[in-house]
């Protein structure tokens, strides 16, 4: 076993030998001592006085130099599933269970319609007919449903194998739960009261709310984000920046998803129109490096899906804002707090 012998720097400091155990010490206070273990050169460690903490020189110190963040994925494109049994033939629910619905032949075709409009979004480089660098890929995240894996295989067509980066199949994004075998004329009911309850807290028997759903897909945001900001999506060492997310959910999931993106109200999500099958919608990287509703829609055309002033307000800061920058401007709370002089805010 190695002894170590610390040496006091003057003759104030207290005098120690160290072999095991400490043989002397007085009080709190240290100086500067040597240490020599064996026979490396001595390195000098400065104990401060009063906090117990040892400061160690910087001899053969060397920096850490760390890579530069991974570029963000260029779009995050939202896509709602084809045409579904369900959706011509509710009594199906009481028949399949609600993950088995599988899609109709209609929606087949609108799914592969939807692939080949997003690659066609994509060679596409801001609406110029340049083509971007040939290095895009897509990457896929999928509700496990059936007809959301049969809307991903349809969509899939317009991609060959080298286009496509990886898939998951994320729970998380599954529909609404509505209780397991529907019962037809009770859903009709339970969803007059939801109108009546509220849309976003209302609870089906035996199933979940919006607002149960808003909290699986927040855990599923932290995921995602996790993998943005680490660069899951590409092997080691590259660093495309036309990288392409595709979530493919539901006409719900995917609302409370923009919604928890964009921190929208309950009353806001509330103002929603549902996506209708085989729909996008594309969150797409700003000039400061934000996704916004605002660079791939017109102002039209999120009108229509209902975002009102204020939400298109943000959207539009939201273009051009850096990742840590803050909307100072707060529409939503001036006009929350009525009492507030225009332009004045409280952050």
């Amino acid at each position: 076993m190695a002894t170590i012998f610390l040496t006091p720097a003057s003759n104030s400091a207290p005098t120690a030998t160290l072999s095991g155990q400490l043989l002397r010490r007085k009080s709190n206070c240290y100086n500067t001592f040597k240490f020599k273990c064996c026979h490396k050169t001595a390195e000098t460690i400065h104990l401060h006085q009063g906090n117990g903490k040892a400061g160690f020189s910087e001899k053969g110190h060397q920096d850490i130099h760390r890579d530069p963040p991974p570029p963000r994925p260029r779009r995050i494109i939202l896509v709602r599933h084809g045409e579904s049994e369900g959706n011509v033939d509710e009594s199906a629910y009481t028949r399949v269970a609600d993950p088995k619905i599988e899609l109709t032949e209609k929606g087949k075709a609108q799914s592969e319609e939807c692939g080949r409009r997003i690659r066609q979004m994509i060679e596409q480089n801001d609406g110029d007919g340049a083509e971007l660098d040939d290095d895009w890929q897509v990457y896929f995240y999928v509700s496990p449903y059936t007809r959301t894996l049969q809307t991903l295989q349809f969509l899939g067509r317009a991609f060959e194998p080298s286009r496509i980066a990886g898939m998951t199949k994320e729970p998380r994004l599954r529909e609404q739960d509505f209780g397991n075998f529907q019962d037809r004329e009770r859903m009709r009911v339970e969803k007059a009261v939801r109108l009546l309850y509220g849309r976003f807290f209302y609870r089906f028997p035996n199933g979940e709310s919006a607002a149960d759903v808003y909290d699986r897909i927040t855990g599923f945001r932290e995921t995602l984000r996790a993998d943005i900001d680490h660069g899951r999506f590409q092997p080691p060492g590259h660093r495309s920046q036309n990288m392409n997310i595709v979530i493919v959910s539901h006409g719900l999931t995917l609302r409370v998803f923009l919604m928890r993106w964009y921190k929208w109200t309950v009353e806001q999500f509330e103002g929603l129109n549902n996506l209708g099958n085989g729909g996008i919608i594309v969150m797409e990287k700003g000039y400061g490096g934000r996704y916004s509703l605002l660079v791939h829609h017109t102002e039209e055309e999120l009108r229509e899906f209902g975002l009102t002033n204020e939400m298109l307000i943000d959207q539009e800061w939201q273009k051009y804002a850096r990742l840590e920058d803050i909307n100072y401007d707060c529409p939503l709370l001036n006009s929350f707090f009525t009492h507030l002089d225009d332009g004045q805010c409280i952050i």
